[in-house]
This record gives structure tokens, C-alpha cells and sequence, in this order.
């Protein structure tokens, strides 16, 4: 599997030119680094959606999935500001074939989009809690693990099951009930993967995007 940071020649900062990424915020921009997935890269993607307006709060999410032998990677950021949610999605892309043949030597490719939705446009904010020990849960307490969902419309799930009446006995088809759900952005971030520190931000920045909401709502 490639390194996500590939060695590149170092040259005096005085001849380098300024990179989009270069504009973040401090915080944001050491999350992006922390997450390792090309942030230089990364970085760029969201300056470029970002278009110099201001950071209220952030959430940099990374994830490994196991598809057979492959390891893919996927790293979301997802950034607040006074007018808008921007997210951006990077991961590994398809492989690109260096060469006109077929057997020709392929080389690493990645994909990185971004979305930039206004807050009156977000429908909604949902946040899944799990605690353990319940029993034994007092005001404050950290959770175990958040799971945040973030809905505006660009993604609708159909949930069906098969439909039933009140009568027991009934034997009749009743065709099928569903509903439907958004889920543009899923982020499951839990205290035994990513750490307790990596819940309390993700619940600082629910709370942070449900108050934005909420007051756009109100105006």
C-alpha cells in the first residue's frame, strides 16, 4: 500500500508558492496533518471550497475499510461557518495506467470532493449516543461512542419492510411501508477506535451545527 505521504524533494520555503491549504486556520489545517491522508492535498480541496470565509468549527473524520486484500482509506472534513457547511471526501480513487498498454506500470491516484451546502438548506442534525453502563451514567459522562448524521436533501435512503395489519390470523398482502431518510454525511466516531478526545470534538461540533441551524431557522 502507498504511503500516504510520498518523499518529495524539500526546496527553501522562500521559492515555494503559496498553496491554497496554506490559508487554514491552525486548528483545522494540524487536524488535516493528524489524519494523514495526503493532507497537503486535502488541505487545498477545503481552502479551495472554503473561499477565505471563516472557520466557527470543524470535524476531521478518518476511516479504514477492508475490502478483501485491498485497504482503502477515506478521510472527511467536514468545516462550519457563519453561512455555510462545507464537506469534503477523500479517498483513494482508481488506479491510473502510466502507459498506452494494458500491462503498462499503474500508478496511485486519489479523489477528493467537496460540497459546500448553505445552513438553511441542512434539514437536519441527528446524533446517535452509546453509553456504557447505563446504570451507572451521571451528568457528563462521556460516550462511548457518537455516531452523527447530518442530512440536506442530496442523499435519500428508502428503508421498506413488508407491511402488516392488527389481525394476527391475516394472511392478506399488504404490500410494503417504508420512510425515507437523508443522509448526506454519516460520521461513527467511537472512544475505543479514535479515542475519548475524537467523541468530545464530535460532539462539540454537532452541538456547534445544530445551534447554526437552529438560529437560521429562527431568522
Amino acid at each position: 500500500m502507498p504511503s500516504s505521504r510520498p518523499h518529495r524533494p524539500s526546496r527553501p520555503a522562500a521559492h515555494r508558492a503559496p498553496a491554497p491549504g496554506d490559508a487554514l486556520p491552525a486548528p483545522l489545517r494540524r487536524a488535516v496533518d493528524h489524519a494523514g491522508y495526503y493532507p497537503d492535498l486535502v488541505a487545498d480541496v477545503v481552502a479551495v471550497a472554503l473561499g477565505g470565509e471563516e472557520v466557527t468549527e470543524h470535524l476531521v473524520h478518518q476511516e479504514t475499510t477492508f475490502d478483501g486484500e485491498e485497504v482503502r482509506r477515506h478521510v472527511t472534513v467536514v468545516v462550519l461557518t457563519p453561512s455555510r457547511l462545507v464537506v469534503a471526501h477523500a479517498d483513494d480513487g482508481t488506479d491510473l495506467v502510466e502507459g498506452p498498454a494494458a500491462a503498462a506500470p499503474r500508478s496511485h491516484a486519489a479523489a477528493a470532493t467537496t460540497e459546500a451546502v448553505p445552513l438553511a438548506q441542512v434539514r437536519s442534525v441527528l446524533l446517535s449516543h452509546v453509553v456504557q453502563r447505563p446504570d451507572r451514567y451521571r451528568g457528563g459522562d462521556p460516550s462511548a461512542e457518537l455516531t452523527v448524521t447530518i442530512g440536506w436533501g442530496s442523499v435519500q435512503r428508502l428503508d421498506l419492510e413488508p407491511a402488516s395489519c392488527a389481525d394476527p390470523q391475516c394472511e392478506a398482502d399488504h404490500g410494503y411501508s417504508g420512510s425515507l431518510a437523508g443522509d448526506d454525511v454519516v460520521l461513527r466516531v467511537s472512544a475505543a477506535a479514535d479515542g475519548a478526545d475524537a467523541v468530545a470534538r464530535a460532539l462539540r461540533f454537532a452541538a456547534a451545527l445544530s445551534a447554526a441551524t437552529g438560529g437560521r431557522a429562527r431568522a
